[in-house]
């Protein structure tokens, strides 16, 4: 079970910090990723990080969004920087020990998190 939080509403050039928490004791395991989406719109993923700490980032956030984990809490944080109204969506966490480039290949999904970015 995965449990997002971190959301909210923030100017533009703001910055949030979005939290992934694992019940899962294997944790340590598991490739995590964020998604996005906005209504009437496909599912985006913003970043995803492997069971080794391998990064990959969208080219809409490289640079202002960290994508980061702490095994022996269990969670996945995504550090978003330099906030633009466009980014303005729900997040999800996602989970899988394989993992991958597509939101087909994660078996276990958080239950998403509000992020609005004023202009």
């Amino acid at each position: 079970q995965l449990q997002a939080s971190g959301g909210g509403l923030v100017q533009s050039g703001g910055s949030l910090r979005l939290s992934c928490v694992a019940s899962d004791s294997t944790f340590n395991i598991y490739h995590i990723a964020w998604y996005r989406q906005d209504p009437g719109k496909q599912r985006e993923e913003v970043a995803r990080i492997t069971s080794g700490g391998s990064t990959t980032y969208a080219a809409s956030v490289k640079g202002r969004f960290t994508i980061s984990r702490d095994n022996a809490r269990n969670t996945v944080y995504l550090q978003m920087n330099s906030l633009k109204p466009e980014d303005t969506a729900v997040y999800y966490c996602a989970a899988d020990d394989i993992g991958g480039s597509s939101p087909t290949l994660y078996s276990y999904w958080g239950q998403g998190t509000q992020v609005t970015v004023s202009s």
